[in-house]
């Protein structure tokens, strides 16, 4: 799966960025405290953080990994009956929003 966005308008702060923040956030205080560990809150949320001020995911190795990292464990929590498929992939999809513009090959968590 692949999501194509504009390079020019994704690399700037956007109201789309800033909402899918927003929902990752909410996510977090939603089902966070019931559902994920405090470490796993942590990685989410420092994926968020690291996409919003990202300018250039191609570029930027750490927030790439931060990624990475956070769709490995939406797969994991999948895998182990803890997360629905459709909640892991509704976050995944904001996790990517809050980052800049480019295209980027999702995977299926």
């Amino acid at each position: 799966m692949f999501v194509e966005q504009d390079s020019d308008e994704g690399a700037q702060m956007s109201p789309e960025r800033s909402n899918a923040y927003r929902r990752v956030i909410h996510t977090l205080a939603d089902v966070g405290p019931a559902k994920l560990l405090d470490g796993e809150q942590d990685q989410i949320r420092y994926a968020a953080d690291s996409l919003i001020f990202s300018s250039d995911l191609a570029a930027d190795g750490s927030t790439r990994e931060a990624l990475a990292e956070a769709e490995n464990l939406c797969r994991a929590l999948v895998e182990s009956g803890r997360w629905e498929q459709i909640t892991a992939s509704r976050l995944l999809d904001d996790l990517y929003a809050c980052g800049p513009g480019q295209t980027v090959a999702l995977s299926a968590a």
